[in-house]
């Protein structure tokens, strides 16, 4: 007999001792009945995008203002002038402010020199100005963005990181959504740079694109949109100015997106827009541990905003009952109950069952994770990617890819218990200790 078909027969014989019901809740619960819906929901938006691309009549903005561009500097050395010379050469014809903030600039002089040495080059650009906001104490991101903000005179906030570049239709394609005066942020695509450099980096580049791009465009398409990135944010600068700018801290992304989504039931035309030709390219972590390190702090800090920062605001009343819902659906359930559940889930199956029998259930749950993954990739290939040469490239690491969301989502857990007992949140890059203490962090 078969070695695969005597195994299954095996299966088959001992879960015979199980009830159908018994099997069905060991095995379905948080796969099907709290993953699924959810994906459903954002291809729906997905749908509803490519429904109004096709039938809507196209529309030419004609809005070209002032816009400030403010670049969070910290260590990138000669990398920061890739980021520097996308923005001076966007086909914009509006004025292109870009204020570069080097944080703690006596130990990042490379960042500084690299810097200046764009200075005459800017001349050569009509319409675009290079400031260079030396800081002489560290004082975290969100400390260079609250300066650039309190300098910038356009009336479009570009809120990037110093180690990101720019399709150079970005601009142009961000601010179009601003002749809207109920726009208040804008994001686009996050494309990973360094795709080839491991395979951590390549499945990195998947993650991007099915989160990065099919996440947010399906999600603001339902005004839903669960986060706008601290890479690549671009704002309304008078909105962003009457709520105060960013609040001290890390995971100033999210928190500043929760801070716009609790001003919905007073302005509840307030819209935030995913712009899929706004593109950014930007380098992340190439080993597994630096991937660990990156997600620990991100992880964690999510459950600080939901758990401490922003407990008081996460109402219906405040943000209507959309963005409530879905910060329950997926910030609350997918972000942070989901990582518990599958190492609970996991470590039951391993104790209650037979051990070919927990074996071939986790074959059984790497499968459907992988026809689901694929389904989305190869749906993404079809409908959305502008460059499916480029994004062919992932296929490879298919299947792989399901065991990396498994190590990512039990990563999850143990940041969100790092941040509960060891207040992870204040071990962070974003900003020195001395700024989180006086921020009340």
């Amino acid at each position: 007999m078969d070695p695969f078909l005597e195994a299954w027969y095996v299966f088959r014989l001992t879960i015979a001792q199980y009830s159908e019901l018994q099997y069905v809740l060991m095995l379905i619960p948080f796969v099907l009945f709290l993953e699924l819906p959810l994906y459903l929901v954002n291809w729906l938006g997905v749908l509803r995008y490519l429904y109004r691309k096709k039938n809507d009549i196209p529309w030419i903005a004609l809005y070209s203002p002032r816009v400030t561009c403010t670049i969070t500097c910290y260590s990138e050395g000669k990398a920061v002038q890739n980021t520097v010379l996308s923005l001076l050469e966007q086909i914009y014809p509006g004025h292109i402010e870009i204020i570069a903030a080097v944080d703690g600039v006596k130990k990042n002089l490379p960042t500084y020199q690299a810097l200046k040495e764009l200075l005459p080059l800017v001349k050569n650009y009509a319409n675009r100005s290079l400031t260079i906001l030396p800081k002489i104490q560290r004082g975290g991101r969100v400390s260079s963005l609250n300066a650039g903000l309190s300098r910038a005179q356009g009336e479009v906030f570009f809120a990037l990181d110093g180690d990101t570049s720019f399709d150079n239709r970005m601009v142009s394609s961000a601010v179009s959504h601003f002749g809207n005066p109920n726009t208040v942020a804008v994001t686009g695509p996050m494309r990973v740079r360094n795709a080839k450099s491991t395979l951590v980096t390549r499945l990195q580049n998947l993650e991007y694109m099915l989160t990065m791009q099919v996440g947010k465009l399906g999600f603001t398409q339902l005004s839903a949109i669960n986060n706008v990135p601290g890479a690549f944010g671009v704002f309304r600068k008078s909105f962003i100015q009457k709520i105060g700018g960013w609040n001290t801290g890390t995971a100033e992304d999210l928190d500043m997106t929760l801070r716009i989504k609790q001003y919905h039931v007073r302005y509840p035309e307030l819209k935030f827009v995913f712009e899929p030709n706004a593109v950014s390219h930007t380098d992340v972590p190439e080993s597994l541990f630096d991937f660990l390190k990156q997600r620990l702090r991100w992880d964690g800090d999510t459950w600080y905003i939901y758990s401490n920062k922003h407990k008081s605001g996460i109402t219906a009343s405040v943000m209507g009952w959309k963005n409530f819902i879905f910060l329950l659906w997926y910030g609350v359930l997918f972000q942070v109950i989901m990582p518990f559940s599958i190492v609970i889930y996991t470590f039951y199956m391993a104790v209650m069952i037979p051990t070919h029998i927990f074996l071939l259930s986790m074959v059984l749950v790497y499968v459907f994770y992988f026809l689901l993954v694929s389904l989305q990739y190869v749906l993404y290939l079809i409908l959305l990617s502008d460059r499916k040469l480029e994004d062919c490239q992932a296929f490879w690491v298919l299947p792989v890819y399901p065991g990396f969301q498994f190590i990512g989502r039990v990563w999850s857990a143990v940041a969100i218990l790092n941040q509960m007992f060891n207040k992870g949140h204040l071990d962070s890059a974003m900003a020195p200790l001395w700024v989180l203490k006086k921020g009340k962090q």
